[in-house]
C-alpha cells in the first residue's frame, strides 16, 4: 500500500513525464531519495481519459525497474504511443485526467472460476498471443464473466472469443492499487 505522500509524488512524477511527453522534452529524472513504495519493483499501468471517454492506456504488467521509473515511461507512453489514438496535443492537457493503475505481481489461476470480476485484473496468454483487461474494465461495462473474457481474448489478444476455454491457453490474475482519478491540473514546473 503507497502512503499519502508517495501517491501525491507518484501522480506528480506523471504529471511531470505527460507534460515533458507532449511538449517533446526529456522525462523528468528519477528522484535519487525515493521511499520505498516508490522504489520497489512494480508494473504499472497509466491511463488518460478526456472526460468519460479513453485518451491513451500503456502499462507493464511487470517491471523488474521501480514504481516510480515505470510510471514516468508509462504515462510519457500513454500520451504519445497508443497506438489507438493520435498524439496527445499540448491544448489537451488541461483537459485531461490522469489515472495510475499499481499492479501486484500476477498470479496464475487454473480457471475461469477463480477469478474475481472487478476485484481482479486478467491476462490471458495462448502461444505468443496475449492481452489483458483492468479490473476496472469489469466495473465500467458491467459485463459477466464470460463477456469479459470473451471480449478480453477476441479484442485484446486476437484469439477465439472462447479460447479462455481450452486448456492450453493460460489465465493470470492480479490486483490494481489504484492512484487516481486526479485532473491534469495544468502544466507540470519547468
Amino acid at each position: 500500500m503507497l502512503t499519502a505522500e508517495e501517491r501525491k509524488n507518484l501522480l506528480d512524477l506523471a504529471r511531470a513525464a505527460l507534460a515533458a511527453a507532449v511538449k517533446g522534452t526529456p522525462a523528468p529524472e528519477l528522484p535519487a531519495d525515493l521511499s520505498p513504495g516508490l522504489a520497489a519493483e512494480s508494473g504499472a499501468f497509466v491511463t488518460l481519459n478526456r472526460g468519460r471517454r479513453l485518451r491513451g492506456c500503456i502499462g507493464l504488467l511487470e517491471s523488474q525497474r521501480p514504481l516510480a521509473e515505470t510510471v514516468i515511461d508509462m504515462a510519457g507512453a500513454a500520451a504519445r504511443h497508443d497506438p489507438r489514438f493520435s498524439p496527445v496535443a499540448s491544448g489537451e492537457l488541461k483537459d485531461l485526467q490522469l489515472e495510475i493503475s499499481v499492479l501486484s505481481p500476477l498470479k496464475r489461476v487454473g480457471s475461469a472460476a477463480e477469478i474475481e470480476l472487478g476485484q481482479d485484473g486478467v491476462l490471458v496468454r495462448q502461444g505468443r498471443r496475449s492481452g489483458v483487461f483492468l479490473p476496472q474494465v469489469a466495473r465500467e461495462t458491467g459485463w459477466g464473466k464470460e463477456r469479459f473474457l470473451n471480449e478480453l481474448c477476441e479484442s485484446k489478444a486476437g484469439l477465439a472469443p472462447d479460447a479462455w476455454k481450452q486448456p492450453e491457453c493460460e489465465l493470470f490474475t492480479f490486483t490494481v492499487e489504484m492512484v487516481g482519478p486526479e485532473p491534469f491540473a495544468g502544466e507540470a514546473p519547468k
